[in-house]
């Protein structure tokens, strides 16, 4: 069960506690590795402007100094010839303009964000009665009669005093007479118009279609003057370059189609100076009740182009919900009916025609809007990505199934790919050949005319976004891979031999140690019966280490599907990065020819003889240039519009009388958006405060509870340490926030009692040597002499956790890009057995990643006050040991074990929580045998001797751990 491992331990390097200054000018910032320090650079030293058109290798810019960025010449924000501006200031803030579009000076303060009183609460009369509704509605979900309830128990209560509303429908009353963000609902209706047989007339074809929406230019308004977004926008297309000319891709207006784009508009002199303003749309059928009957609601979200990735996936009133579209339904006996077939793609596009309508002039002619800076500026919009999973792409780009939407390959070799498809060769094949011809050898329907050939710059066959969550995770992973592997298992080992193996990996999957927001399975998890969720929890812990220890060890498939999983998973990784370059996309490059020349190994074996011609695998391909068009492509997922669906429907729904729910769930949409614009008025006022610190947890099972986003916005890209309770001299800032918090009750107090605790005689000297390295770090010499050990003989603190804050933009996380995660050191969790948690600890200032860093697993945290008078917040931990000094060739990870003195004695030592960069996940390595039904998750740590560094845990842990 256990391998047999070396206990000598290797030299272990110098513990780094933010020791990295920032030598920029004004800048008094330390890092604890040259990466955080790297990143704090790019992030905010980053920029010098040149004028567009020159060379970019014409100017001289240090590595230290970054990213050139070159912005776009005509479509800048700017209405006034400004060559006699600095470039960087016209370019990078854009040129501002009064209410009626008249240009201003660029240093003009903004106007007054409201000519409202700073005591004018609107129809709320006060800030008790605006949080109470605020509270009630968005953020308890109150019922009518729950409302009701606390209001009477409010009232009755002997110091509650008058409650603020007297009933729930004062409470409705009083956000509907809220003017900011009171978008009514229109609607309008459809039917059939075509031929109609004589008799027997279908009851599809008299059915009129009602379609809600609101309206998407008072939608794209309000979004663009939202003050919640200053800072987290740009003005104008840019293209970003590293020190040594090369592209790097992160936000949309980085990418190469919105550039494109502005130079198409910007051939109208009378638009120059615009801001242009990319309508991202996005639709997705959802169901919010099987139980109840099948109840199906299809939204549209809209968004725009300008706001940065991380707002859009964070919502925060970055993704709206837009409109409604009906879903047709007939008799059995008519859905396969070519008409009706026929039907429901035209309604589709006649229907987003007329709702998108009121953008149009504003495609052409440039509108004066306010921005989140509180200046105006002339905005020119235009049709930008549309966000759908693939049959809803193939709706959208009128193509016919199992085509592919960017290129005219044919569905029987998809991979010897094929000329780009446009919609002006869609128009040509239209008009030129005869349905059936366009149909079979192009993949065209001829009957479908899609919504944005009435809009002027738009190709939907350009405009089909890239989709990490259906493409990769659901499609490539599960539907996909997963599947294959159990095909083979079955086709050498029989379903019997077959379904053994998947029990041991369901063992090994439920072993997996508890990791901060990773879901655990105790029971493992059925391969065939998962959810997009499962897909994605799944990717994090079956491949690194459960999977490829049955399948690696125990030689139950090839190598090369060894291969082909992790050079998958290296894609998925990769793509989702937050910023990518060029040196990215060689990377994209080679993992996906790995994964083209490995996984034909499916083919050698049986499971795919017929090749692997399929569409949501053939996308792969078509990333590099879709990173190329739209940066970075966690910000045009299909993830962000169903996370929106919980919001926007479910949650509305679940609140509704569930008879004729679809009113119910406009009203309660549009109440969210009054409030939430209430609130932005009031932040921009000074009346509340700006950006209120709130955790926004991941939910669902209780480990999902221990990490979440975080919606402050960092003041650097890696946040400062602040210790809630312990203050020290060594509080710089670093890599990562450890905050530690909740002292631990019925904990030893003094250090020969918690010695005795945790069964560790050596503690005294261990905190003495961490005091030594601390004070020789402060420059104070210890005053028993500066060979001889401090002796500390006070009181202390034992803390059961420390929470670590971090940038992580690439992971769920909030509007700045801030993640949080708990680690834990506690004798008993959840009235169960103990969880020490492992964690990465800075070593090294001189490398990058895994080499910068060390593997330990915290044994206690606690905190004293030394008789300077500082208080050091520590750590004590165990070592590991790299196995090798390079990760495993065959999956590409570290591989660790614990590391032990000659004596046989666990490698000990106390550190500050500063050096700790964030936690660490390791998965055993298994071995042969099938693991035992008395390992699990809460032992697995204690009994295997080595393990893989989980660089697949979440995105950040995967740049980290490479």
């Amino acid at each position: 069960m256990c391998q047999t491992i070396p206990r000598f331990p290797s030299a272990r390097r110098a513990v780094n506690a933010s020791r990295i200054p920032c030598l920029h000018a004004s800048c008094h910032r330390w890092f604890k590795t040259a990466s955080g320090l790297n990143h704090h650079k790019s992030s905010f030293h980053n920029f010098s402007f040149h004028k567009s058109g020159l060379p970019v290798h014409s100017q001289s810019t240090s590595p230290h100094e970054g990213v050139v960025r070159d912005y776009h010449d005509k479509l800048t924000g700017m209405l006034v010839d400004s060559t006699h501006l600095p470039i960087s200031l016209v370019r990078c803030t854009g040129q501002k303009c009064d209410s009626n579009g008249q240009p201003i000076q660029p240093n003009s303060p903004p106007p007054p964000v409201s000519e409202k009183d700073p005591d004018d609460w609107g129809p709320y009369g006060n800030q008790l009665r605006f949080e109470t509704t605020e509270f009630i509605f968005q953020e308890a979900e109150m019922s009518a009669s729950k409302i009701d309830k606390l209001l009477y128990l409010w009232g009755g209560s002997s110091n509650g005093g008058q409650p603020p509303f007297s009933d729930h429908n004062e409470l409705y009353e009083t956000i509907d007479a809220t003017k900011l963000g009171d978008i009514r609902w229109d609607t309008f209706g459809l039917r059939y118009s075509g031929e109609r047989p004589t008799d027997n007339v279908p009851p599809w074809m008299d059915e009129v279609y009602e379609y809600w929406f609101r309206d998407p230019s008072t939608l794209v308004e309000n979004m663009f003057s939202n003050t919640e977004f200053d800072g987290e926008i740009d003005y104008a297309p840019y293209r970003d370059f590293t020190a040594d000319d090369k592209r790097r891709y992160q936000n949309f207006m980085s990418g190469d189609w919105a550039w494109s784009q502005a130079d198409i508009i910007a051939q109208d002199p009378s638009i120059h100076g615009s801001t242009f303003v990319p309508i991202i749309l996005g639709s997705d059928k959802t169901t919010v009740s099987v139980a109840t009957g099948q109840n199906d609601y299809w939204p549209v979200y809209i968004s725009i182009g300008n706001i940065h990735n991380n707002v859009r996936r964070a919502h925060h009133n970055g993704v709206e919900l837009l409109a409604f579209l009906a879903i047709p339904k007939a008799a059995k006996k008519y859905t396969d009916d070519p008409t009706f077939r026929r039907f429901k793609k035209q309604l589709f596009h006649a229907a987003m025609s007329r709702i998108l309508s009121p953008l149009k002039s504003g495609m052409t002619v440039p509108r004066v809007m306010k921005c989140p800076d509180g200046h105006f500026r002339r905005a020119i919009f235009g049709i930008g990505p549309y966000i759908a999973d693939y049959p809803e792409q193939v709706l959208v780009s009128g193509i016919v199934q199992n085509w592919c939407g960017r290129c005219v390959a044919s569905p029987d070799n998809l991979d010897a790919g094929g000329p780009p498809r446009t919609a002006q060769l869609m128009r040509a094949l239209i008009e030129e050949l005869q349905a059936g011809t366009a149909w079979d050898e192009w993949g065209v329907d001829v009957n479908v005319v899609p919504f944005t050939e009435d809009f002027p710059r738009a190709d939907i066959c350009q405009l089909l976004a890239p989709d990490i969550l259906h493409q990769l995770v659901k499609g490539g992973f599960k539907d996909h891979l997963v599947e294959w592997v159990g095909k083979y298992l079955e086709l050498k080992y029989g379903k019997a031999g077959a379904k053994e193996r998947m029990m041991d990996i369901d063992r090994r999957i439920a072993a997996a140690p508890p990791f901060p927001g990773l879901r655990r399975f105790p029971d493992g998890r059925g391969f065939s019966q998962w959810t997009g969720d499962d897909s994605k929890a799944l990717m994090k812990v079956c491949m690194p280490s459960p999977f490829l220890n049955r399948v690696l060890h125990g030689g139950h498939v090839p190598q090369d599907i060894v291969r082909t999983l992790r050079a998958f998973l290296e894609f998925c990784y990769i793509v989702r990065q937050n910023v990518i370059t060029d040196d990215t996309l060689s990377d994209l490059k080679n993992a996906l020819d790995r994964f083209h020349y490995h996984r034909e190994i499916f083919r050698e074996v049986g499971v795919r003889v017929e090749g692997f011609s399929l569409p949501r695998q053939h996308s792969l391909v078509h990333y590099e240039a879709l990173i190329r068009l739209f940066g970075a492509p966690n910000g045009l997922c299909t993830s962000i519009t169903e996370s929106k669906h919980i919001t926007a429907v479910k949650k509305p729904w679940r609140r509704s009388s569930k008879y004729r729910a679809l009113g119910q769930i406009l009203r309660t949409n549009q109440r969210l958006a009054q409030l939430a614009a209430a609130r932005s008025d009031f932040e921009a006022r000074g009346m509340l405060p700006i950006s209120r610190p709130r955790e926004n947890v991941l939910q669902g099972n209780d480990e999902h509870e221990h990490a979440g986003v975080v919606d402050d916005r960092p003041v650097l890209a890696h946040s400062d340490v602040k210790l809630a309770r312990c203050h020290g001299k060594c509080c710089l800032p670093v890599l990562s926030q450890i905050l530690i918090f909740h002292e631990a009750r019925g904990r030893a107090r003094s250090v020969p009692a918690l010695a005795i605790e945790l069964g560790i005689p050596t503690l005294s000297t261990l905190i003495g040597q961490f005091l030594y390295e601390q004070l020789q770090c402060e420059s104070i010499s210890p005053s028993a002499g500066a060979r001889r050990l401090p002796v500390f003989a006070g009181a202390l603190k034992v803390f059961h956790s420390a929470t670590a804050t971090f940038v992580s933009p690439s992971d769920p996380s909030g509007i700045g890009g801030m993640r949080r995660e708990k680690i834990r050191a506690i004798p008993v969790w959840h009235h169960g057995p103990a969880r020490y948690d492992t964690l990465f600890v800075s070593t090294d200032d001189t490398f990058n990643g895994m080499l910068s860093m060390e593997v330990a697993r915290v044994l206690c945290f606690f905190s004293f006050i030394y008789t300077n008078g500082y208080s050091y917040s520590c750590a004590l931990i165990h070592w590991f040991d790299r196995i090798a000094d390079e990760p495993d060739d065959l999956t590409g990870m570290w591989m660790v074990r614990p590391s032990f003195m000659a004596d046989g004695s666990k490698n000990l030592s106390v550190i500050h929580v500063d050096s700790i960069v964030r936690g660490a996940h390791l998965l055993p390595i298994f071995g042969r045998e099938q693991v035992p039904r008395s390992v699990d998750f809460h032992n697995s740590l204690d009994i295997y001797r080595g393990f893989y560094v989980n660089r697949f845990a979440d995105y950040h842990a995967f740049e980290l751990a490479s």
